[in-house]
């Protein structure tokens, strides 16, 4: 009887209760999947590209609908439970639309990196890039902080969030079927495209996660 008890409790504590990888996707309407049914959005479409390609991970989607980068910042202490092993940060699309000081921007991604940083948690950072109606300054402001804080603490870092579409300057005529009515939201063929784009460096963002 003890041996059988000893044997059951070896296969409870062995590979079969081994738990998924947990990923938070911190971010706003395109992280949330604004427009598409549940299943189609971001979040699930990347859990099942990833487990597609051998990753035993959970997505928690953590994105919301208009929010800057100071809302994910107010976000980050309580999305960073202790059962998130890694994150994915997109967020400044809505302070691009608000014409949010960069350095506002910066400063309010540089304290999710810190919360990040305290929890030891892994980061993937996912970049944005300004259009030019700001201005010079203003885009090479914008589009500079998300590599250098990136580069300040250590994470991983992609830059354009839509790169899967093509890269900066793709004509919009040519993705005008992947998109949305508003021309903002991808559609689900769009998030296909863009989970293409950004599968690759979650897995690597999952590969820098210890074990146990």
């Amino acid at each position: 009887m003890r041996k059988a008890i000893v044997g059951i409790l070896a296969v409870l504590s062995g590979p079969a209760l081994a738990q998924p990888v947990v990923i938070a996707a911190l971010g706003d309407s395109l992280t949330q999947g604004y427009g598409l049914p549940q299943e189609e959005g971001f979040v699930p479409q990347l859990e099942s590209w990833l487990r597609g390609r051998g990753a035993d991970v959970q997505i928690l989607n953590a994105g919301v609908s208009g929010d800057t980068t100071a809302g994910g910042l107010s976000r980050a202490a309580w999305t960073l439970t202790p059962d998130v092993d890694a994150m994915i940060v997109t967020l400044g699309g809505n302070d691009l639309l608000r014409g949010i000081d960069p350095a506002v921007s910066r400063a309010n991604l540089d304290g999710i990196l810190q919360a990040a940083a305290q929890a030891d948690v892994q980061v993937l950072l996912v970049g944005m890039q300004a259009p030019g109606n700001y201005g010079p300054e203003y885009k090479a402001a914008f589009d500079a902080m998300y590599s250098d804080l990136a580069a300040q603490y250590g994470t991983l870092y992609a830059p354009n969030f839509f790169e899967g579409m093509g890269p900066e300057g793709t004509d919009p005529a040519a993705v005008r079927d992947f998109m949305q009515a508003d021309g903002i939201h991808p559609n689900a063929d769009g998030v296909v495209q863009i989970v293409q784009g950004l599968g690759p460096d979650v897995l690597d963002l999952i590969a820098e996660i210890p074990e146990g």
